[in-house]
């Protein structure tokens, strides 16, 4: 049975319950970063890193923390995680950190890692809580690097830096922020329409 619930909360993090395109959670990430696919990957790591353990300490602690300081304890615990992933970034990925710039920091405040630690980690245990954390990143990953890829695509002629044609004219509209939310808008009207309906 709890294997049954862990394989669940797995699929369903990556599908019914995207964070995403479901739950229309860490949109701030999703259209700031995704104009480039090695970026988006970095930072797609990162959370996937400050979520699954911020979830698993959560979990671990969720007996010993008072209810009236509960949310600031969480951001605590979410904040060291990040200022890890920020410390790696510059110490051996200067030129990546340059580029992200605040965006690091900001997955302090992103709704996944401080939804999952309060939904899900405060009343499961810690196995499960760092299974939910893992594939809540997981499925805001598979997201970002689609959009990531479309959007370096038509707006460089790139992915991941390398020219894919030579001969292109750039559609600059797509790395800026209005190709962001043209590209999620249409990624989340497919897969809603076609292979997640929503029953009437």
């Amino acid at each position: 049975m709890k294997n049954n619930r862990g394989l669940a909360v797995f699929l369903g993090n990556l599908g019914k319950d995207n964070p995403v395109f479901v739950q229309i959670l860490g949109i701030c990430s999703t259209l700031a970063v995704t104009n480039s696919v090695r970026n988006t990957f970095v930072m797609c790591l990162g959370l996937i890193f400050t979520t699954a353990l911020s979830g698993t300490t959560v979990s671990l602690l969720r007996f010993y923390i008072p209810q009236r300081i509960r949310m600031i304890v969480t951001v605590l615990i979410i904040a060291v995680y990040v200022i890890i992933v920020d410390i790696v970034l510059k110490a051996w990925y200067h030129e990546i950190a340059r580029e992200l710039g605040p965006y690091v920091g900001l997955i302090i405040t992103n709704c996944i890692v401080m939804g999952r630690a309060e939904a899900f980690a405060l009343q499961n245990n810690p196995l499960l809580s760092m299974l939910d954390g893992f594939s809540s990143g997981m499925g805001y990953t598979w997201v970002l690097l689609i959009i990531a890829v479309i959007r370096e695509f038509f707006g460089a002629g790139t992915v991941w830096n390398i020219k894919i044609f030579d001969a292109w004219t750039n559609w600059t509209i797509m790395i800026m922020a209005p190709g962001a939310f043209f590209v999620l808008a249409l990624f989340i009207w497919i897969v809603k329409s076609f292979f997640i309906r929503e029953k009437l």
